[in-house]
């Protein structure tokens, strides 16, 4: 069976992700590290199959995707559309966030990924 979790193939993508973050994903981590947010522990750049996460919780199998102007376009929706669909077929649940939330709306993000938190 193929490796689908952090594939080794993806390291140095996953790495290099890590240490050139956007702004906004800096940012909302210092909001997840370390299980601040519900006690949920929240991985940064982890990989499914093919595809690079912002920030996976494998406890609620949630991951959150922060969206900057490239996801926008005709050709970034597809790409995302086909990508949430591979991940819910996984049983992950995908929530997608504008980059501007984490700097006007922070309060609204966080209560959107407590939401999807399952019961219990």
């Amino acid at each position: 069976m193929p490796r689908l979790f952090n594939k080794k193939t993806l390291e140095s993508n996953r790495k290099h992700l890590r240490n050139h973050s956007t702004s906004a994903e800096s940012t909302l981590w210092l909001k997840l590290k370390n299980k601040q947010l519900e006690g949920r522990r929240f991985r940064r750049q982890h990989s499914v199959g093919n595809y690079i996460l912002d920030f996976f919780c494998p406890q609620e199998k949630l991951a959150v995707e922060l969206d900057g102007a490239g996801h926008f376009t005709r050709e970034g929706q597809a790409r995302d559309a086909r990508r949430d669909e591979y991940l819910r077929g996984l049983g992950i649940t995908v929530l997608r966030f504008e980059n501007v939330w984490v700097f006007e709306r922070a309060d609204e993000l966080l209560e959107e990924i407590r939401k999807a938190f399952s019961a219990g």
